[in-house]
């Protein structure tokens, strides 16, 4: 088993930034891709940005690309989100996703494990 836990949440005006963690815990060395998702109020998950472990490679949402950078450590214990330019629609609670197979894809049904999630308001 894989444990996750967010962290970095808050309250941000609109432009400015913050900086999410994802703790990751326990047999990390069977997965192979990390992500991050969303989930607004009355809305469905939706993807943010993804990275693979081995290699580092990236796959942003178009809503990400340009504002959001995601990172991992080599130890397989942290994944990062750093959002700037933060806007009113970026809120929500943002959630960290592992899946075994290293590839990139940014449906939630292929991650097998998830965090609790950290709350993002962005005021206007």
């Amino acid at each position: 088993q894989v444990q996750l836990v967010e962290s970095g949440g808050g309250l941000v005006r609109t432009g400015g930034s913050l900086a999410l963690s994802c703790a990751a815990s326990g047999r990390t060395s069977s997965t192979g891709v990390m992500g991050w998702f969303r989930q607004a109020p009355g809305k469905g998950r939706e993807f943010v940005a993804a990275i693979t472990w081995s290699g580092g490679s990236t796959y942003y949402a178009d809503s990400a690309k340009g504002r959001f950078t995601i990172s991992r450590d080599n130890a397989k214990t942290s994944v990062y989100l750093q959002m700037n330019s933060l806007k009113p629609e970026d809120t929500a609670v943002y959630y960290c996703a592992g899946r075994r197979i290293g590839v990139l894809t940014p449906m939630p049904e292929g991650y097998e494990y998830w965090g609790q999630g950290t709350q993002v308001t962005v005021s206007s």
